[in-house]
């Protein structure tokens, strides 16, 4: 008798759980994708809002000597492309939004533009993409119609340059694309944009270009304080009870950037593509703001890239696609303070417009990116400037409550030469911000000091940086070089099949284990 009763239950239980682990799987977008031998990058966006920007030439040699191999320019400057020549630095040029119109009524304006800014300079300059436009979608409504004419009318100049393979074609979005963006697996396009996106998705997969998307784990969180914890949104280690869960999948997401990558590979799915990738081509955090931005800090913004870096290197994918490791542009490589406010417009710069970095990267352990990070000597000095009773005033606090080691600047002591309170000033801030272990936000003091990877020891005044030298390692190791292009490979659906059988396996073997258990306590 008992055997009688354990059979419709086996079969009821195994009928449940295939149908179960496969209406799951029929949740998750199949990516037929794999990307090619280059390893996931790391590459900055240049704004030039820049007072005293830098020549090309000095621009490009500052690039150089930050190891910075990947960088994304919002314009397609002769002499720009010029300096970048031979440098082996990959580059994605931009078509500004106001040239849109005249290309995309123009077949013939099209084909000048790519001859005058693409063929002049490929293959010296390794122009890999082109961005059409920069969320033109959602800024300049009004001209969406001409961007897929814009689009088509230069992959064509492409193809009649030879250049198609070599060099691909798409146009950043904001992610206010997408509604209803968490869930991830309830995200789907804007519908009033759905017939503009389903045409560039069809291209980028005829052509095997990305879907290039701007997405800001910050301004998600700063409009849903109180919702989205912050440490989600910088990548922070979590506890399980912290972790974010899509109820419709399952899957766990531990931060921010990974939800917004997912969302927009399922609205890709509800227009029937599955074999375009992400390519991010801006993501950051600003390192300072007004009153009502508080989380714009220095400290959040090293925490964020520094992990956000960590990330991309790892390899570490998204829940939905763990093969898939998005490439990202920081957002970006200058502060731009001819910017106009809010404050943190003119903040989200690794570097002052002197070149000076804002903070020192944490990525340490996993390879460096930019010679601006912890595993190479930093100091702390006072800014040009400044007045001096200001500085004085911050000179006054590190010698006193900041309680630096102000011996050395004392008269007949060794820094105390040249008699000024800026020298004064960079020595006692020096000694402040080594004794706080290299801590970003301990070279502030109120706006006047920054930090340099330059030594300021000067004869025999040795700076307190420099003392403590002796036993750093410095390990340079870019681990944002790759060889060849950036091509994407498509490979064909056996993977995908393979994966959905492994959900329905996975279901069934977890079902008989349940069976297993009924069985012996009908027995």
């Amino acid at each position: 008798m008992a055997n009688t009763k354990k059979l419709p239950l086996f079969f009821f239980l195994v009928v449940f759980c295939c149908c179960f682990s496969t209406s799951i799987s029929s949740l998750l977008p199949e990516i037929k994708v794999q990307q090619d031998k280059d390893e996931p990058y790391v590459g900055v966006n240049i704004g030039t809002d820049v007072s005293n920007f830098l020549s090309p030439s000095d621009l490009v040699a500052f690039l150089q000597l930050q190891k910075i191999t990947h960088i994304r320019l919002f314009d397609a400057d002769p002499d720009m492309l010029k300096a970048l020549a031979k440098t082996k630095i990959r580059v994605i040029i931009s078509v500004p939004n106001n040239q849109i119109l005249a290309i995309g009524s123009s077949n013939t304006t099209a084909a000048a533009w790519i001859g005058r800014n693409v063929a002049a300079y490929y293959p010296e300059t390794l122009i890999t993409a082109i961005a059409v436009g920069d969320e033109l979608l959602t800024t300049v409504p009004s001209s969406a119609p001409l961007l897929m004419p814009a689009i088509e009318s230069l992959y064509s100049a492409l193809v009649a340059a030879n250049l198609h393979t070599q060099i691909k074609i798409s146009t950043p979005n904001s992610a206010s694309i997408i509604l209803d963006p968490f869930p991830p697996s309830q995200a789907f396009f804007n519908q009033s944009m759905s017939s503009v996106l389903s045409q560039l998705l069809q291209f980028c997969s005829r052509t095997q270009s990305p879907l290039m998307m701007n997405l800001y784990p910050y301004y998600v969180f700063m409009q849903n304080k109180g919702v989205v914890p912050i440490d989600n949104s910088l990548f922070k280690p979590l506890t399980p009870s912290k972790e974010m869960v899509d109820p419709n999948t399952l899957l766990h997401y531990t931060n921010v950037l990974d939800a917004m990558i997912d969302s927009v590979y399922f609205s890709m799915k509800n227009l029937n593509v599955t074999d375009v990738v992400v390519l991010v081509t801006e993501s950051g955090w600003p390192s300072k703001g007004d009153s009502k931005e508080p989380y714009a800090t220095i400290d959040n913004a090293d925490t964020y890239n520094s992990n956000l870096i960590k990330h991309i290197i790892d390899r570490s994918g998204t829940p939905l696609h763990p093969e898939i490791t998005s490439s990202v542009y920081i957002y970006e490589l200058f502060n731009e303070d001819l910017r106009s406010p809010p404050v943190s417009e003119a903040n989200w710069g690794l570097f002052h417009g002197n070149s000076t970095p804002v903070y020192l990267l944490h990525v340490s352990g996993s390879g460096t990116f930019l010679a601006n990070d912890t595993t190479n000597q930093t100091y702390c000095i006072a800014m040009d400037g400044v007045d001096k009773r200001t500085l004085q005033a911050a000179l006054d606090w590190a010698c006193g409550p900041g309680r630096a080691n102000c011996s050395e600047i004392q008269p007949g002591e060794s820094c105390y030469q040249p008699n000024d309170v800026k020298n004064h000033a960079s020595y006692a801030f020096d000694s402040y911000y080594q004794k706080s272990g290299t801590s970003p936000g301990s070279c502030d003091f109120k706006g006047v000091a920054m930090i340099t990877t330059s030594d300021p020891s000067h004869g025999s005044c040795i700076f307190p940086g420099s003392k403590t030298v002796s036993n750093k390692t410095n390990q340079v190791v870019n681990a944002t070089q790759a060889s060849g292009s950036n091509t994407i490979r498509f490979i064909g659906a056996e993977t995908s099949i393979l994966d959905k059988n492994v959900h329905v396996l996975f279901g069934v073997a977890l079902c008989l284990f349940y069976y297993s258990l009924i069985q012996v306590q009908l027995s």
